[in-house]
């Protein structure tokens, strides 16, 4: 029962985070966000590729490290990152992710949003790396 508990998970977590990279294409809309740019889309969309990857990975019994290594790495980069971004839309007294643009005046919104995304990650690649060792099978 654990084992088809936990293949369901994965399945789920392969498929969210594919939506997830899916969705960053987006980010480069100039009728969305003022000066995109073209590197952080496609640093967005590689790593939640990235945790989709680990999470259909996880479905062959696969955990590969250096992989698990790259995913720390990228989700505390972007938690440190975008954190100040979240601290400074806590204390500006109305804190939103709602608004539907991003722009140079309200950049502590996009930044909150990707807090939460690198935070969602960091938390997927930990139970990942639980799975590990919970399941048998080859590690690369």
């Amino acid at each position: 029962m654990r084992g088809k508990f936990l293949l369901a998970c994965n399945l789920l977590g392969f498929a969210v985070f594919a939506f997830f990279a899916w969705l960053q294409r987006e980010d480069d809309n100039p009728e969305i966000y003022t000066n995109p740019s073209l590197i952080d889309v496609w640093a967005w969309i590689a790593f939640y590729g990235l945790i989709s990857l680990l999470f259909l990975l996880a479905v062959t019994r696969r955990f590969p490290w250096p992989l698990f290594a790259l995913a720390l790495v990228f989700s505390l980069f972007e938690l440190a990152t975008t954190g100040p971004g979240l601290i400074q839309n806590l204390s500006g007294g109305g804190f939103t992710m709602t608004k539907k643009a991003m722009n140079p005046s309200h950049g502590e919104v996009e930044q909150s949003r990707e807090f939460f995304g690198a935070l969602i990650a960091l938390a997927a690649t930990g139970f990942l790396w639980w799975q590990r060792g919970t399941r048998r099978g080859p590690s690369v």
